[in-house]
């Protein structure tokens, strides 16, 4: 594999990192249908992927990990959405939350979660509530005294590969202040069986019941800081990306291959003009991303609110390519055996994620407006 292929100021260690990545992501996309038709979780890639250093490079260097630049990580994403989005989903909430645990407890626990995640256990989130909507970071849920900690009752729903977690990252309201728990899944913890969705069906993001859980105080971490690595923030736009580049590179293949009256798609006119399109927003798309990316490496604040406003692009860009696949390919595109159609379902299932485009779409325009977040 040449390392040379990836742009930008990456170190060594990242360049084979991604490599390991790319050959991984071969056996990844030639399995993906296969578990999306199951709607089963790959353990193996994940597996595969721990193996490969990736949970060792994603954690920072002061927790004990190699220490991702955001540029690398987020072609990281980007290649593995590529080839199995649901993959990709999975290991970005798992990192999201092991990362936040080893960073949150750093003071108080030590090395403890950091080694946990490097030993391979797997993490999952468990943020979102039925009531709190999109703001996963503000719960609704109060947290009751009790010995050892606190417990909670209730509700966390969108838990991706929270049946195989030996860790979730919680939050709840302690004094009424947002408060995150790491929590050992046990007998009061139990998965609500409604799992049947459209998009994204092997990352079984579950919904959880939570049954006077106890929070154990040590387990108890500090609130999120500007320094933290943001995992899932940067991760969320590039699973979308991923999924569009994708898809782009299966309505052209549909498009070379398939011969109407003679000749093949890609020589009709209105293929041509839409494909320049959505060729060229997706370009736009990707170089949004790397500028927040290039931000956040270099310590320049507008990176966060660059990463809302690339999320927002790349998921409405990667619906607007699959929805060209499936015109492009007509009934065949249709058809369950099509990857066309699975790249539509698992675009659309990236709008859905919190934010959503329309939380998207309101957060940044009181930012352009200057009106405040309360009005």
């Amino acid at each position: 594999m040449n390392t040379a292929q990836f742009p930008g100021p990456l170190r060594d260690v990242e360049r084979k990192i991604l490599a390991r990545v790319v050959e991984l992501a071969v056996d990844f996309d030639a399995a993906a249908a296969d578990y999306d038709e199951r709607a089963v979780i790959a353990v193996e890639h994940l597996d595969a992927l721990h193996d490969a250093d990736v949970d060792r490079a994603v954690l920072p260097e002061q927790v004990g990990g190699l220490g991702l630049s955001y540029l690398a990580f987020g072609q990281l994403v980007r290649i593995l959405a590529k080839a199995d989005p649901s993959t990709a989903t999975i290991w970005v909430m798992h990192a999201g939350a092991g990362v936040a645990l080893a960073e949150f407890t750093r003071d108080s626990l030590g090395s403890f979660f950091a080694d946990e995640f490097l030993a391979g256990k797997r993490f999952a989130n468990a943020l979102s509530e039925p009531a709190s909507g999109n703001r996963f970071l503000n719960p609704q849920q109060e947290a009751v005294p009790v010995d050892g900690g606190w417990s909670i009752t209730g509700a966390k729903r969108f838990v991706s590969a929270s049946e195989i977690a030996d860790y979730l990252l919680v939050n709840a309201r302690v004094d009424d202040v947002p408060t995150f728990f790491g929590v050992i899944p046990d007998a009061t913890v139990s998965v609500i069986p409604i799992w049947d969705t459209l998009g994204l069906r092997a990352t079984r993001s579950q919904l959880l019941s939570f049954d006077n859980t106890v929070l154990r105080a040590e387990y108890r971490g500090r609130a999120p800081g500007p320094g933290d690595f943001a995992v899932i923030p940067a991760g969320l736009p590039a699973i979308s990306l991923g999924i569009a580049d994708a898809a782009l590179d299966a309505l052209i293949a549909h498009a070379r291959s398939r011969v109407i009256m003679g000749r093949p798609l890609s020589h009709q006119q209105w293929v041509q003009f839409d494909v320049a399109d959505v060729e060229i927003r997706l370009a736009a798309a990707h170089a949004l991303y790397d500028r927040a990316l290039w931000e956040a490496d270099n310590g320049i604040p507008a990176f966060f609110p660059n990463l809302a406003r690339a999320k927002y692009l790349a998921n409405k860009v990667a619906v607007d390519v699959a929805q060209l696949g499936v015109r492009i390919g007509g009934a065949s595109g249709y058809l369950k055996q099509s990857p066309i159609q699975r790249h539509l379902r698992d675009a659309e299932a990236g709008q859905l994620m919190a934010y959503s485009t329309e939380v998207l779409a309101g957060v940044v325009g009181k930012q352009i407006l200057g009106v405040a977040e309360d009005e």
